[in-house]
């Protein structure tokens, strides 16, 4: 970090001698002032690494600095620091563009790991003007897409990757939410910690605690060893609670303490063991309808929700889809150890005028049930079996769909595919119901006498979503 500049603003001169001190035994070089005026200044001049600005200035607010650095020099970190934390406050600083926002007193540790994340991006010197953010410019992205959507959703990753705040991604089913929070992960700080994902909805509810927080050995019965948590295992990295809308409101209480406190403690134990994740969240729910049915907290609400990242749907980026189905018709045929697989004119194009209600989900699993029907590696449009018309606009939907009325097994399910002589009757049952549904689990669930949650359990048990 010798290289480094950081400029610190603050109108408290002892704070401001003290965090300058602390920042040149950590390698720094710092420049301070107590004024906005006195900030755009040195920016302008001196174009630091980044800067750390507090909330209230005496001739203005942080977000004045903040705001000139996003439109001079937008690859230049700025961290809001304030005289006390604040969900309402650290929201505004995120949606204005801020790296991070910490509150006063400022803790070594987490002061060291701010710094890192700050600076591992940065070859010494913050960007001249104009320079575009850093966003997208690692080797390890894995998100597919050049379409302006998915510009804009790389840029918006880029620099949530520089913050440790939680965020929440919204996107309907399969349009790669877990994709996207694995690279806000990979970029940021805690990229070689662990990225742990955890689909909420596919825990049975009696198991929840355990599998979150751990549990001693004896605790309960079954319980023959000490058990790790999910938020033990996500130390210094990334816990990823998809589909978070589908936890139960005494688990969300649990997880809502877990995520104030820092701090879990595993069911039977006496103490509480401390814990340092970033949360990262998902659902294809509307969460902001969860909490106002009451289905959903709303102060977890609030503390998942400090940034919101909207992943596009696969019909507002058709620009990409000619470079999926390339991708995963290499992958299928690697997989399969067959020649690459190709499509007909006419088949692209029924796929271009598709709506997709699945998104990449969909087209992958429909790119991999042609593959298996064509003939001579080729995928005509027949091969396709897109959805009917009628489904597509509900598919889209993210409205709840209505119970159908009860029907038998027997007679929701054809003969050709109810078979419970299997040898593996569940697995195979499962897996007929879905593909019967065209993967509509809600209906898959109730043709299955099941609820929602014990068939998502199921498709985690059996692998069976891998490939959807």
């Amino acid at each position: 970090m010798a290289e480094q500049t950081a400029l610190i603003v603050d109108g408290d001169p002892a704070f401001r001698e003290r965090l300058e001190l602390t920042l040149l035994r950590m390698g720094l070089n710092t420049l301070v002032c107590g004024y906005v005026q006195e900030a755009l200044g040195n920016i302008s001049k001196h174009q630091p690494t980044f800067c750390l600005t507090e909330w209230q200035l005496p001739d203005g607010s942080g977000l004045d600095v903040l705001g000139f650095a996003r439109e001079h020099y937008p690859a230049m970190p700025v961290v809001i620091v304030a005289d006390k934390a604040s969900i309402e406050a650290a929201a505004t600083a995120f949606k204005a563009g801020a790296a991070d926002f910490i509150a006063k007193p400022l803790e070594l540790p987490k002061l060291r790991e701010l710094l890192q994340s700050l600076t591992q991006h940065s070859s010494g010197k913050a960007a001249s003007p104009q320079t575009p953010p850093l966003a997208g410019n690692v080797t390890n992205d894995r998100i597919l897409g050049n379409s302006p959507a998915m510009q804009q959703l790389k840029a918006t990753i880029g620099k949530l990757a520089r913050s440790q705040a939680p965020v929440y991604i919204h996107g309907e089913s399969g349009s790669g939410k877990e994709l996207v929070a694995h690279q806000i992960h990979l970029q940021g700080a805690r990229g070689k910690g662990m990225f742990v994902p955890v689909n909420c909805g596919a825990i049975p509810e009696n198991l929840m605690e355990s599998e979150f927080f751990g549990h001693k050995k004896g605790s309960f019965t079954g319980a023959v060893t000490d058990k790790q948590g999910l938020f033990q295992a996500a130390h210094q990295g990334t816990l990823f609670l998809d589909e978070v809308a589908d936890l139960p409101l005494n688990m969300q209480v649990k997880l809502l303490r877990a995520i104030q406190e820092g701090a879990v403690k595993p069911v039977g134990g006496l103490e509480e063991m401390p814990v340092d994740v970033r949360i990262l969240s998902a659902t294809h729910k509307n969460l902001e309808q969860e909490v106002a049915s009451g289905r959903f907290r709303q102060d977890l609400y609030y503390r998942l929700n400090v940034i919101t990242l909207d992943v596009p749907p696969l019909r507002e980026r058709q620009g990409d889809l000619a470079l999926l189905v390339d991708f995963f018709l290499r992958k299928i045929a690697k997989r399969w150890q067959i020649p690459t697989i190709k499509l007909t004119p006419e088949a692209l194009a029924a796929l271009q005028a598709y709506h997709f209600p699945g998104n990449v989900r969909e087209l992958e699993n429909i790119l991999e049930r042609a593959s298996t029907l064509c003939d001579d590696n080729l995928i005509q449009r027949s091969d396709l079996h897109l959805r009917p018309a009628q489904f597509e606009a509900a598919g889209a939907a993210t409205a709840p769909v209505p119970a159908a009325p009860p029907v038998s097994v027997e007679e929701a399910i054809p003969d050709d595919v109810w078979n419970p002589e299997d040898a593996d009757a569940e697995k195979d049952l499962v897996y007929r119901a879905l593909e019967y549904t065209r993967w509509n689990r809600t209906r898959a669930a109730h043709i299955l006498g099941m609820t929602f949650r014990q068939l998502t359990y199921r498709i985690q048990k059996y692998a069976l979503d891998e490939n959807q």
